[in-house]
């Protein structure tokens, strides 16, 4: 990896994702309530604003203007829709802030999943989801989108057709946050970061069955491109673990920064990227082997990654207010 380009301006990211064919999105949560959409080059398209009157999409009890907070994103395999989950809504009819505690005097309010179309780069629905959304995947048909409930630990299944949720799925233990999915959609995989452990979902029956456990916090979760194999960051032992998708057994496992949080693979499956949010470096896996390949310091508190296509290049995403881009194109 070389770093070649360094973003900044109003920029609080909590993520960013590449789409298949370029554009690149950066969701800065409550702090700026904006989605900052860029070309692959790394240029500024579009700032998007949180703020919706939730009227226009037929929801009462929210009058006047309401604002979201942008925490994660799933891009429609076409690249046309990105659904982005909204860690908190702020507005009226809304209880206070949604915390990570999920506790408060007044409760926590339900938040909203947004539809964004990417060739208009405007807000065009809402879908009512559980309390502290965080994580959110599309199927690989494009017909269903899973969102993880922080709060709520339950994954919401919404229908891309009737932009409706016809599922929420209850979860062992505190916290869901990362989703996997396999190659045929059949089954999805989510991280339970409060109980240390990941789980795998049904996606036609909705039965939930332990599955893997391994090691404090596990936080992010990848699909190797062939289904075979399941990665998980483990945010409190600083590692990454290789997991045999079919029975839940761990094969291998990297030492990398400390708090590993979100990761990113490479169209081949042969390399991930790890961002360690309190080393303040990005690592590489090659999964050939799974080694450490290569590690190189990042803005503070690196917390969203995702690897561009079109020109093979990391982003690596900092609480600090920046995105640091390197280039890999020479990616096993």
């Amino acid at each position: 990896m070389v770093r070649v380009q360094r973003l900044t301006g109003e920029l609080t990211p909590k993520s960013v994702v590449a789409s298949p064919s370029g554009p690149v999105f950066a969701q800065n949560m409550m702090y700026t309530h904006t989605v900052s959409a860029f070309t692959a080059d790394g240029a500024l398209h579009k700032t998007i604003s949180d703020a919706v009157d939730l009227s226009d999409f037929g929801v009462k009890g929210h009058p006047g203007t309401s604002k979201g907070a942008p925490v994660e994103m799933a891009f429609s395999p076409d690249g046309k829709t990105a659904w982005v989950s909204n860690y908190s809504m702020y507005g009226r009819g809304f209880e206070p802030e949604g915390k990570d505690a999920c506790v408060g005097p007044e409760g926590i309010s339900d938040s909203y999943l947004y539809k964004i179309d990417t060739a208009s780069l405007k807000i065009t629905d809402v879908v009512r989801v559980g309390a502290v959304p965080k994580y959110v995947a599309a199927t690989h048909d494009g017909s269903k989108v899973l969102v993880t409930n922080w709060c709520s630990m339950d994954m919401d299944v919404v229908d891309t057709k009737t932009n409706k949720v016809t599922e929420t799925i209850q979860l062992p233990g505190k916290h869901p946050r990362g989703i996997a999915i396999s190659p045929d959609d059949k089954v999805a995989y989510v991280a339970i970061m409060g109980s240390d452990e990941t789980v795998k979902v049904d996606l036609g029956s909705g039965e939930v069955v332990d599955f893997a456990d391994t090691g404090d916090g596990p936080r992010h979760l990848l699909v190797s491109p062939d289904g075979s194999r399941l990665y998980v960051s483990n945010n409190g032992s600083g590692t990454v673990s290789e997991v045999d998708a079919a029975t839940g057994k761990t094969l291998r496992e990297a030492k990398v920064g400390s708090q590993p949080r979100s990761m990113a693979i490479s169209p081949d499956g042969g390399a991930l990227y790890i961002g360690n949010y309190a080393s303040s470096t990005v690592s590489k896996i090659a999964t050939k082997d799974f080694e450490v390949v290569q590690t190189e310091q990042t803005d503070g508190l690196p917390i969203g990654i995702t690897y561009e296509p079109t020109k093979k290049r990391v982003w690596v995403a900092s609480y600090g207010g920046s995105i640091v881009v390197f280039d890999d194109s020479h990616a096993a």
